[in-house]
């Protein structure tokens, strides 16, 4: 990967294409990005009586006979699945194609856990895993007992 710390010049960008042989460069927004994990990034937001958390899981597939979410009532959450990307041969419309690159998560099982911040409604969660690869919960908080 080649980082740019401003837009390149059109020519400088032509002689980094020519001389790069497949790689990878990045410019602009993308480059402002911080570099992780391709598969598992999690974000989590909080409100007042619940939370919100987003799980980047790219290539994972969405069939239910093997996609999981369990959580506990302490907040813990679990993540299972089967990536589907990252394979040596793709396969499309009866032609073969050697992967040149092989950047995003290797085929097969996986799990992504985390905890949140305190005890939730465990019984009252609502999920739901976009086509864009973002598997999205919102978790109520548990109501304290006085």
């Amino acid at each position: 990967m080649v980082f740019f710390s401003a837009c390149p010049a059109r020519e400088e960008w032509d002689n980094l294409i020519n001389h790069a042989n497949g790689g990878v460069s990045l410019t602009g927004s993308v480059l402002l990005g911080k570099v992780g994990p391709l598969i598992g990034a999690v974000d989590i937001a909080e409100s007042e009586d619940a939370y919100v958390f987003r799980v980047s899981l790219p290539g994972v597939a969405r069939d239910e006979k093997v996609f999981r979410c369990d959580v506990g009532p302490n907040g813990r959450i679990l993540i299972k699945g089967v990536s589907v990307t990252g394979e040596r041969k793709v396969r499309r419309k009866n032609m073969v194609f050697k992967m040149q690159t092989q950047n995003l998560c290797p085929p097969g099982e996986f799990t992504v856990s985390f905890q949140l911040r305190g005890p939730i409604d465990h019984l009252n969660l609502s999920c739901n895993f976009g086509p864009d690869g973002i598997f999205e919960g919102v978790a109520k908080k548990k109501q304290q007992v006085l």
